[in-house]
């Protein structure tokens, strides 16, 4: 499995927003890309920053993403980011995630 990891600088105010463009239009066009397995964002406790991290089954598939339907995601988020999102490509290595949330339902 592979990741990208996007950081973005919020406009004040907007972290609300955020999670309704992320819910309602990028993960709809996530979920037609090949390879897409999933989407998690972290929005810094400031609510300046946020780190969104998707999971790919390979690296072609990310950066396939990356070249065709990443800048549609950038138009819809333009309104709520200041600048460039910083983007850094990961191999994945390990999780506790699905761990974690049976926790939360337990």
């Amino acid at each position: 499995m592979f990741g990208r990891q996007v950081t973005l600088k919020l406009k004040a105010n907007s972290a609300t927003e955020l999670n309704r463009i992320a819910r309602d239009e990028i993960l709809p066009i996530l979920r037609k890309q090949k390879g897409f397995r999933d989407e998690t964002t972290f929005i810094a406790p400031e609510r300046l920053e946020a780190i969104a991290s998707s999971f790919w089954d390979t690296e072609a598939d990310a950066e396939a993403y990356s070249r065709t339907a990443y800048a549609e995601v950038l138009k819809t988020l333009s309104n709520v980011i200041d600048g460039t999102p910083t983007v850094k490509n990961f191999e994945f290595a390990s999780s506790t995630l699905q761990q974690a949330a049976a926790w939360k339902l337990a």
